[in-house]
């Protein structure tokens, strides 16, 4: 059965899952039969063996997608400059997983700017078929509606690649009131929301406030963009993030109720770890 979009989380297990997950297999096997996409931050620290590639597709169905994030040295301390073979053997490595590969996560950092965006476009033009990406950028210049900005934009249009949305508005309304807020906080950008109409699938990565019911006024206007996407035929990605990630899947089905009430045919996300496939749809 093929889903009408993507839903999922930062991370595939977390201890405060064990209950909300169904019963059995690992982590991964798990979390698969309950959503269908994860962000590969793993590979964002550290390259994965060939082997544990070989594993993992072993582990999700046909239809999950992996959106693995470029190493860290790629992205961030090499800002895209650094030798291709390091780009090939990243690639060579995630090849057991082609076939359920998303867009890879090409997070860029604020030192990334206007001045690197021809790194950006080599960069991309380079990956094989059929890889892609979806870029996301945190340098200010790109979200000040100038030149800059439109360059960005009119160069992702181009190669039809998705600008990934990076909404933290709902966590930093929250009081900085503990440690693991204020760690949020500091590690998420404040960015304004800008979305970029592309053919690619679209890629949301909404950062909640801690307070699961707070979430709800910050959900529902991607609610109304997320059902028009589907109702157009896109398969975008949506990802859930709480300052505490223990608290992704409540934030993730909290989601589904809501998109399920404006597309009444969609099934609300079921945590209970009784049902032995995908009970999002």
């Amino acid at each position: 059965m093929t889903h009408p979009y993507y839903l999922g989380s930062p991370q595939w297990s977390d201890p405060k899952w064990n209950t909300q997950l169904p019963a059995g297999g690992n982590p991964l096997e798990r979390y698969s039969q309950v959503l269908n996409t994860v962000e590969g931050n793993t590979t964002f620290y550290a390259t994965p063996s060939l082997a544990q590639c070989a594993q993992w597709r072993t582990q999700v169905p046909d239809d999950f997608r992996f959106l693995f994030k470029f190493p860290r040295a790629i992205s961030h301390d090499q800002l895209l400059a650094g030798p291709t073979s390091e780009i090939n053997q990243f690639l060579d490595i995630i090849a057991p997983l082609e076939d359920v590969l998303g867009p890879f996560l090409l997070q860029l950092p604020a030192a990334f700017g206007p001045e690197h965006l021809d790194r950006l476009w080599r960069f991309i033009d380079a990956l094989p078929e059929p890889l892609t990406c979806a870029v996301e950028v945190r340098h200010a210049a790109f979200f000040s509606k100038g030149d800059a900005e439109k360059s960005l934009n009119r160069g992702l249009r181009d190669r039809r690649i998705a600008r990934v949305c990076l909404d933290s508005r709902a966590l930093f309304s929250a009081q900085p009131e503990n440690d693991i807020i204020v760690d949020a906080q500091r590690k998420k950008p404040k960015v304004p929301v800008h979305v970029l109409p592309v053919e690619a699938p679209p890629v949301i990565r909404f950062v909640g406030h801690p307070v699961l019911e707070a979430n709800r006024p910050f959900l529902q206007p991607w609610v109304e963009k997320v059902a028009s996407w589907i109702e157009g035929g896109q398969r975008p990605y949506v990802f859930m993030h709480m300052p505490d990630n223990g608290d992704a899947l409540s934030l993730a089905a909290l989601w589904s109720e809501l998109l399920q009430a404006r597309l009444p045919h969609l099934e609300v996300l079921n945590l209970d770890g009784e049902q032995p496939q995908m009970g999002l749809f």
